[in-house]
């Protein structure tokens, strides 16, 4: 681990002037905005890249290699910004990111396009991780609610453009222009880091060169990868209980084993084992990715019912969804004035149970209802789950010093992204399971929504896609409360906040 900075040097904080942090933030927003719209932007071009390069069987990998790259290399990117600084990390990433999207635009069949997606991933997850590190580096606490509401803001506005961008490009222009347009844009935030990102020189102990654990990023690598594609493609490209879904099951089990081994023997682990004997560091991962199961009901399954449901177009349907996009960063913005007052643990806490108590209030809802029902819910689910993310972030930061925040900051965006892919395995089998039980044994949400588009008989099936939503959303309320009993019997009640020079 590197020695203590300079005397009197902010911990991390770019070593310029605020026309220089100014476009530092430029550059972050636009790097975030990248990652953001990558997770999107493809879904509503896929059409026309299956009908320009077949594989339909497998166009679902476009989004699972990637989800799958980003996740596992988060914990290897944050250990790396600790021990070389976040700038080559983030200059790393960036490039790599850019090679993937040059890649996937020059693709010649679906093969080659999935392999060029888990290029690009490789490269978000450095944007992902770093980004909100450095985020953590340029401000001190009493700022930070300011950089990372505007973060927010560039991924909830990324959320809501993503599908039409994507839909515009692939209709008016070509396919191809989704990935192109990604050069531009990185390349001016690359621009910009390379020349306002001044990180201090940091004294390093040189009788010890770094090392790196390159046997531990392999096997958390090999670990994740395994046990993320036997979560992903359970249930879809192969049974839970089939051979398929148990070998990945046992082996992703057995790297767990391995992970634990390599990583309590190496001298810079990528997991160092005080990410989970920190009560607050625990109890804060544990949290988020709950947020991340929970996060699965409204993002995944909400417009199926809006428009199987409630009978809403598309368009329409997505924006149901989009309105917890404004009321999240609003909501988080705000934040401080409360966590200032009560503190991170109490203000979570307020904003997870009042999510617990609006996803329990969703399958009350009248059937079929007024969009505008769902609607309201899902803003007061935005200001709720704002106020309670963005405590958990800047208060988990600002426990730990410069040499520990890239690794902590990776290890609660894992948890994350991680509980999102077991919430959208667990909800999808809950949701077939209502489905199956209501229609004697038979279909699944995909096969039933596409029945009611071909104008089937709709009513029993509106009435088995409610009932089959209603329970995704009553597993999202346990998700939440859970999240709520982990702050309360965990977390400490006031979080042992470091303070710098700048604080």
């Amino acid at each position: 681990m590197p020695a203590a900075r300079p005397a009197g040097t902010p911990a991390g904080a770019p070593g310029n002037g605020t026309r220089g942090r100014r476009a530092v933030v430029a550059a972050l927003m636009l790097a975030m905005a990248l990652a953001a719209l990558d997770s999107t932007i493809i879904s509503t071009a896929v059409p026309q890249i299956v009908a320009d390069l077949g594989g339909f069987s497998v166009f679902s990998w476009l989004f699972s290699g990637y989800l799958l790259a980003v996740t596992v290399t988060l914990p290897v990117y944050g250990k790396l910004s600790d021990t070389f600084g976040r700038k080559p990390v983030l200059v790393a990433g960036s490039v790599l990111f850019l090679a993937g999207s040059l890649l996937c635009a020059t693709a010649w069949n679906m093969g080659a396009l999935i392999a060029f997606r888990i290029v690009q991933g490789l490269g978000g997850g450095a944007l992902q991780g770093t980004v909100q590190t450095l985020a953590a580096d340029l401000y001190p606490l009493q700022e930070r609610p300011r950089i990372q509401a505007k973060l927010s803001t560039v991924w909830a506005t990324s959320a809501v453009a993503g599908p039409a961008l994507g839909g515009v490009l692939a209709a008016y222009a070509d396919w191809r222009w989704i990935f192109l347009v990604n050069l531009p844009i990185g390349a001016l935030a690359l621009w910009l880091i390379v020349r306002h990102l001044h990180e201090p020189v940091r004294e390093r102990d040189t009788a010890r060169r770094p090392r790196i654990d390159w046997a531990g990023a392999l096997a958390v690598f090999a670990c994740g990868g395994v046990l993320l594609t036997a979560l992903v493609q359970g249930g879809v490209a192969w049974d839970w209980l089939s051979a398929p879904s148990l070998a990945l099951f046992t082996a992703g089990l057995a790297l767990i084993a391995v992970v634990v081994a390599v990583e309590r023997r190496a001298a810079e682990p990528i997991i160092p084992g005080w990410v989970w004997r920190r009560r607050t560091i625990a109890a804060v991962n544990l949290a988020l990715g709950a947020l991340g199961l929970l996060m699965v009901a409204p993002a995944v399954f909400l417009p199926t019912y809006a428009q199987a449901v409630l009978g809403l177009a598309p368009i329409a349907a997505g924006f149901v969804l989009s309105v917890w996009t404004l009321s999240w960063p609003v909501s988080a913005a705000l934040s401080q004035h409360v966590y200032r007052r009560i503190g991170f643990r109490n203000t979570a806490m307020l904003g997870i149970g009042t999510a617990t108590l609006l996803l329990l209030a969703f399958p009350f809802l009248p059937y079929p209802g007024e969009p505008w029902q769902p609607a309201l819910l899902m803003l007061l689910l935005g200001g709720a789950l704002g106020l309670f993310q963005l405590p958990l972030l800047i208060g988990v930061q600002s426990t730990v010093g410069w040499a520990e925040r890239g690794t902590t900051t990776a290890s609660v965006l894992f948890c994350r992204q991680t509980g999102q892919t077991v919430g959208a395995a667990l909800f999808g089998a809950v949701a077939n399971g209502v489905l199956a039980a209501r229609l004697g044994g038979a279909g699944d949400l995909d096969s039933v929504t596409r029945a009611l588009d071909s104008g089937a008989p709709a009513e029993h099936l509106r009435h088995a896609v409610a009932d089959a939503v209603h329970a995704v959303y009553l597993g999202a309320a346990c998700a939440a409360a859970l999240a709520f009993l982990v702050l309360l019997f965990v977390a400490p009640r006031r979080f042992p906040v470091l303070k710098t020079p700048t604080e």
